[in-house]
């Protein structure tokens, strides 16, 4: 990339290492409080029926641990689960593609004990009130009960009193590539209240004895599992988004002139980077959001994305090692999949970090040059440690919200 002669003689900034400190409330032990949970709904469960668990492409922490356990503890009531990857068009929208992701988190045939089931085949089992066509697994169809287990988080690209989580998993993972599609061909705005009906749906059509709701805390670590009976769903999904969202992280700053970002990926959000902390979607800003970015530069794509560059739209510019890794065809299924082509565009490449903040620090508006504000984060779920300019110190003086790395 050429830049302007005034870009090469920016001065760029120092940068100091900070903490923002976050409540750390966890599980202490994870399995334990998944096995409480599932019991007393094996318990009453046929003995001697299937059960299809579903597995989504989200990275969860210790989500083989917490899918093992489910699994175990159904098997000790003589329930015959298998597994099935509900992760709608991700994984390039193949079964093989959706099998090598739950693989990448350490959920297989072998390490779980029983069959994984990932065909792609759907059936349609019925309409919303609204008329549109709700599909679901043709595999998990063929079990007696169907059991998700996903994690509840704030949507990335629509608000209501049900976004993603336990509803989501139903009717855009269990949907298949199919039901993905179908289901976001109705735009983003309109998931609000298309997902809940399509998910009410299904539970009318299948049998959900219990779905494990899974609530992490702004470190990524395991706040709650609750199983929720499939009865419950709607009502409860909507208080578990009210406490998954008062724990999400964020970044402190209300103005920053260049965010770095180090990495994105699937397995980080399903937008590769969360719009609810950069305030910026595939469109661009979203108004009245915080913090207010002017520019964005990303710096690498996860092992966990497997090549799905889905984020990179959201981006000003890329490095050159982050386009290199990026599968083309598993980018734009997903982009034409979920309705959103303009997160899969590729933006400004730049070969190195310096040679990128430079052309981002001379082409954020309004912004001194030689005084920019720049933040940089591992990426939006790892928020606690990240980097700042020096200029921006003078914003950490509350000790209950900030603490100086040294």
């Amino acid at each position: 990339m050429r830049l302007p002669e005034a870009a090469s003689t920016i001065k760029l900034p120092e940068m100091v290492k900070i903490e923002q400190i976050f409540p750390d409330e966890h599980l202490d032990d994870v399995e334990l409080s998944v096995r409480n949970a599932v019991l007393p709904f094996a318990a009453d469960m046929e003995s001697g029926c299937t059960a299809a668990v579903l597995a989504g492409s989200r990275g969860i922490r210790h989500i083989d641990c917490i899918v093992k356990t489910v699994v175990e503890t159904l098997l000790a009531a003589g329930v015959r689960p298998f597994i099935v990857p509900a992760m709608g068009s991700h994984g390039g929208g193949t079964s093989e593609g959706q099998e090598e992701i739950l693989q990448s988190y350490g959920i297989s045939e072998e390490t779980m004990g029983v069959p994984i089931h990932s065909s792609m085949e759907t059936e349609i089992i019925g309409a919303t009130k609204d008329g549109i066509e709700v599909h679901f697994s043709k595999a998990a169809m063929e079990a007696d009960y169907v059991i998700p287990v996903c994690r509840v988080k704030p949507h990335t690209d629509f608000n209501g009193p049900i976004e993603s989580g336990i509803c989501k998993m139903l009717a855009i993972g269990g949907g298949k590539h199919n039901g993905c599609s179908r289901l976001h061909r109705e735009g983003f705005p309109a998931l609000a209240h298309v997902i809940p009906d399509s998910a009410s749906v299904i539970i009318d059509r299948v049998d959900v004895p219990f779905a494990l709701a899974i609530v992490e805390n702004a470190f990524d670590k395991t706040h709650t599992v609750e199983a929720v009976s499939g009865q419950n769903i709607l009502k409860r999904e909507p208080e578990l988004l009210t406490l998954a969202r008062s724990l999400m992280p964020r970044i402190k700053f209300d103005d920053v002139d260049v965010l770095i970002v180090g990495q994105i990926g699937k397995d980080i959000s399903g937008t590769g980077m969360d719009p609810n902390i950069i305030g910026r979607d595939s469109y661009g800003p979203i108004p009245g959001a915080v913090p207010r970015i002017k520019r964005i530069i990303i710096e690498d794509l996860t092992e966990g994305a497997h090549g799905n560059a889905i984020g990179f739209g959201m981006a000003d510019f890329i490095l050159r090692n982050a386009y290199e890794k990026v599968d083309l065809d598993i980018t734009y299924t997903n982009g034409m999949a979920s309705g959103n082509p303009e997160g899969a565009r590729i933006p400004v490449i730049a070969e190195t970090e310096e040679e990128a903040l430079r052309a981002a620090i001379q082409t954020a508006h309004q912004t001194d040059i030689n005084d920019p504000k720049v933040v940089k984060i591992k990426d939006t779920l790892h928020l606690s440690e990240i980097e700042i300019s020096s200029n921006m110190l003078e914003l950490c003086t509350d000790d209950k919200e900030f603490r100086i790395v040294l």
